[in-house]
């Protein structure tokens, strides 16, 4: 059994690449920006039960499930959705209301094994004001109605978390980001939404696998 080493705050995390028995990479150092920016830079992110753990444990799947913005699915429903006009789309607009909303609707706060709480939010809160995190959200005239945030990373979108107040709330805000990532790109370079791993939901939008060993170039398209 591969055992799970610890890292400080001053050590490197382990090679994604090393033989291990599961996703999880390390555990201990801290959620400061460098660090974040470290982590993703090699695909890895921190996702750990705050009541339960003093330290973040870090996560790095060899397999990693993706979104193609060019891929995504839009149901009939979506697009009639869409075409109403009921809700308007916007980016960066309220990141703290988002990620505050991913963390607490449906009493997710209260869940347990809950994991973004104060520090993860005041980590990605940091990310986003110095350019590395970003919102897309949704709204019913003034209300917040859904969205999701992420960390930017290359051609990578690395989603961490998405919340609906209304009923499809957060696939509409996939569907304005792969839209807008989609419109961005050029014919020799594209962008990928990461959604770590696979759930239904993402599934039906078009998410499929995809080699960890591939996923690099995308966070480093001119190396």
């Amino acid at each position: 059994m591969h055992s799970i080493p610890f890292i400080s705050t001053k050590e490197p995390f382990p090679n994604p690449l090393d033989e291990r028995d599961d996703d999880q990479l390390a555990m201990g150092a801290d959620l400061s920006v460098g660090r974040l920016l470290e982590a993703y830079s090699k695909g890895i992110f921190p996702w750990f039960s705050f009541r339960d753990w003093p330290f973040p444990l870090w996560y790095c799947p060899m397999d990693r499930f993706v979104i193609f913005p060019e891929e995504i699915h839009v149901s009939h429903s979506m697009r009639t959705l869409i075409n109403s006009g009921r809700y308007r789309v916007t980016f960066n607009e309220a990141f703290r209301e988002v990620i505050e909303a991913c963390g607490s609707v449906d009493s997710r706060y209260e869940h347990e094994g809950a994991w973004l709480g104060v520090d993860m939010t005041e980590a990605y809160t940091r990310l986003h004001e110095l350019g590395h995190a970003m919102s897309v959200e949704v709204w019913e005239g003034e209300k917040l109605a859904g969205g999701l945030y992420g960390v930017t990373v290359g051609k990578v979108f690395c989603g961490e978390s998405m919340f609906s107040r209304v009923p499809n709330g957060s696939k509409l805000a996939l569907i304005h980001l792969a839209r807008t990532l989609s419109r961005t790109t050029d014919s020799n370079s594209g962008f990928l939404i990461d959604c770590q791993f696979e759930t239904p939901h993402l599934k039906s939008m078009g998410g499929r696998h995809f080699p960890y060993i591939f996923y690099l170039s995308y966070l480093h398209p001119a190396e």
